[in-house]
């Protein structure tokens, strides 16, 4: 739990809505509760943002973000007025930092901020700080683990400003790279033997950067970004075809492109792309003590690319498919589910912020 805003004011998981901020667009997800750790997704709706509307996960334009905000919020259908918000990774700083145990809430919280001067570089005036008590510390029960994490005020203030701003209540201000691993957590429960004992390496492919998690039974073991996304192969299309980057980002997505687009345009990006991943999958191998991954997981609106999922795979060597994050989960009436198969693998933020409801 990061930066709780407000209490659920004393109701048993209210409604709340998952709403997920990036530089390509705003994507919203809605889930109820369907049964014993079964979830329904009542609805989901995303909306493109203007170029320069978010610029390396800063809000830079309050009055163009809540304006999508309040569109996608309007389009989805939903009444729900709480949101959970994520913040990106690079925005947050996280530390797990051992305290002595049985100390009140009080002196917990003295102690954590004590504790926290120490690896954050900015006064403790100017972040937003939380803590999360993991449990007893491994190697010495007395004591207890605790996960510190801190961004800029003023970072938590614009996605707070933005969600106001369309009318919106937000509640709680979660880490991206969390919310993922939340929603991964119900996919990886769903392979043989729940997952356990797999390394899973889940490639988050959005619009300008790779956000790459590798997890053992849950726990991530090694997590990068990279400076590669589907803005990349936009901008090749600009180049070849003298087109606007909306428009070309346009067709990109309807497949509106000259004939040559596929020999000349894509299949150069797949192999750029497959060779990232290739070569982020080679670090994981130098930098820790793993010498395998069992699954990877392709999510991020650049999951769809046509032909990605299968280069990936040969290039790696490694099973890889593009992951939904509604997979299991029963639908609303009023869900589109030929537009849900589509769009899934980009609002994987969106539905581990929305499973905050049940936290």
């Amino acid at each position: 739990m990061i930066f709780d805003i407000g209490l659920l004011l004393g109701r048993k998981n209210p409604p709340l809505v998952g709403l997920d901020i990036s530089t390509s667009g705003v994507r919203l997800v809605e889930l109820s509760e369907a049964g014993k750790n079964e979830f329904q997704l009542e609805c989901f709706a995303s909306e493109p943002l203007p170029r320069g509307a978010v610029v390396d996960g800063n809000i830079e334009n309050i009055e163009q973000v809540s304006e999508a905000v309040r569109r996608v919020w309007k389009k989805s259908g939903t009444r729900a007025k709480y949101v959970a918000l994520g913040m990106p990774p690079a925005s947050v700083i996280t530390k797990k930092i051992i305290l002595p145990g049985g100390m009140s809430d009080e002196q917990l919280e003295m102690q954590v901020e004590s504790e926290a001067s120490q690896y954050i570089p900015f006064a403790l005036d100017e972040v937003s700080l939380d803590f999360d008590v993991i449990g007893a510390a491994a190697n010495s029960p007395d004591d207890i683990e605790v996960m510190l994490a801190a961004s800029r005020k003023e970072k938590v203030e614009d996605r707070v400003a933005v969600a106001e701003a369309a009318g919106l209540k937000p509640l709680v201000m979660d880490i991206e790279s969390y919310a993922a691993r939340a929603a991964i957590d119900r996919i990886t429960g769903q392979l043989p033997k729940g997952g356990q004992g797999q390394i899973v390496a889940l490639f988050q492919i959005g619009a300008q950067v790779t956000h790459i998690s590798v997890l053992l039974d849950g726990q991530p073991i090694y997590e990068r970004e990279q400076p590669f996304g589907g803005n990349q192969l936009t901008q090749d299309i600009v180049r070849a075809y003298g087109l606007a980057f909306e428009e070309a980002d346009t067709k990109k997505k309807a497949g509106d492109l000259p004939e040559t687009y596929e020999s000349e345009i894509l299949n150069p990006f797949l192999e750029s792309a497959a060779l990232e991943v290739t070569r982020a999958i080679q670090f994981f191998f130098t930098s820790t003590p793993y010498a395998r991954v069992d699954q990877l997981f392709l999510a991020g609106g650049c999951a769809i690319i046509p032909g990605l999922v299968d280069i990936v795979a040969s290039r790696t060597k490694i099973s890889t498919s593009v992951v939904s994050p509604f997979k299991g989960m029963k639908l609303a009436t009023g869900v589109r589910e030929k537009q849900l198969r589509i769009e899934a693998p980009a609002y994987l933020v969106a539905c581990g912020l929305a499973m905050r409801r049940f936290g």
